[in-house]
Order: structure tokens, then sequence, then C-alpha cells
């Protein structure tokens, strides 16, 4: 078992001027590809066992039952896959997807919200609070409802007994600095309000519909 890089949905350059291509180059063949092959390590290690045949949404749930020497690898590299995975799905060339929410996710954001904007408000200001390397989740808690959260390093809602808050994220937004400062150096607002010009709201809108099945965020693992 081990796992391989995705491939984007769309080429480096898609995002701009949103987010630059040589970001999106380093970001996913260097930064995501070494979350990949730490992962890959763990698993073929001593303690690797107990990650086999478990996916890669259950290993981010079930990180407080691992064995303790790793589980701090796996919610640091584990993570950063699971992250990233997900983060490129929510993402696409302006004009080629719904660009504001639709259909079921549309109507639960008015609903625990009161609007879009509210929402949105709330997520920026999450994001832009994180202190140092983090995300920040849009996710559906145990009781069905829409909850912001933000998470440092490479943590994410579906690790339960790690985070404070946990859920079934339906959309992220790595905070991290390498996610865009060579455009935007320290501008990180700038960076946030910059990427909701790119949220693919058809796939947030898939991610919502599948946890309500009891499911998860819909995006391709591949194993190599």
């Amino acid at each position: 078992m081990s796992f391989a890089l995705p491939n984007l949905p769309y080429q480096y350059d898609a995002l701009e001027p949103y987010v630059d291509s040589t970001t999106m180059n380093i970001h996913h063949t260097k930064h995501h590809q070494t979350y990949v092959n730490n992962i890959n390590k763990v698993i073929d290690g001593p303690s690797g066992s107990a990650l086999k045949g478990l996916s890669l949404p259950a290993i981010q749930a079930n990180i407080t039952s691992l064995p303790a020497e790793i589980q701090t690898p796996v919610i640091n590299s584990g993570g950063g896959h699971f992250n990233h995975a997900m983060f490129w799905t929510l993402m696409g060339r302006p004009g080629s997807c719904n660009t504001a929410p639709v259909g079921s996710i549309k109507d639960k954001i008015n609903a625990d919200f009161g609007s879009f904007d509210e929402m949105k408000a709330k997520f920026n200001s999450a994001a832009a609070a994180r202190f140092g390397s983090g995300w920040a989740w849009l996710s559906v808690g145990a009781d069905g409802k829409l909850f912001i959260s933000s998470t440092k390093n490479q943590e994410n809602p579906l690790m339960a007994g790690v985070v404070d808050q946990p859920g079934s994220p339906v959309l992220g937004l790595d905070v991290w600095e390498h996610a865009y400062y060579l455009k935007y150096q320290n501008r990180r607002p700038e960076y946030i309000s910059a990427f909701w010009n790119v949220v693919n709201w058809d796939q947030v809108t898939k991610n919502y519909d599948s946890v309500c099945s009891g499911n998860t965020a819909v995006f391709d693992v591949p194993m190599a």
C-alpha cells in the first residue's frame, strides 16, 4: 500500500491571476509530493501496518488509535496529503465552474450563517487569524450544522481527538506561506480575498451532499 501524487484537475496557470502558475507548480510537485513521500515512508516503516487497509480519510479519523510513535508523522504527512488532495479540487479556472454557492450548500449556508457574505466574512477572519501555518475550513459538525474553524499545520477537522472542533470538511484554504508568498508576500488577507474568485462551488456542493450521505468529501486518491 502506498499513495501517489494526484494530478491537478487543471493546468498550473488555470487560476491566474488569482493564484500564479509558479506557486501552483511548486506547491503541487514539491510540497504535496513531499507529503506523499513521507506518509509512504511511515507506511513502509516498523509501525506502518497500522495504516494498511485504511483509506486516506480513515487515516485522518483514526489518528488517536494509531501507535503513539507514528501519530505525529501521520498528522503531518498524512494530513498534508489529505488536505492538499482535497484542496486542488476545491478550485477551478474562473468561468469553468460556479464561483458562488449553488444547490444544497447554498441553502445550508443561508440557514446556518444567514447569508453567503456572513459565512465568507467568518471564514476570512479564521483564515487571517491563524497564527503561523495552517488551514481554514468550512465543515459539517456532528449536529449537521456548518461551522468554520482553523487548524494548525496539517491538521484537519476529520482528526477527532486532535483538533478542538471535529467535523467533516467540505471547503478548505491553505494559509501556509508557501501557498501564496511568491505572489502576495505578507499580504495574506489579499490572498484570502482572491481565493473566492476560484472556489469551485460545484465541487463544494458535491462534498456537502456526500457528507450528508454519511461519507466524506469527494476527490481522487490515487495509489502507486
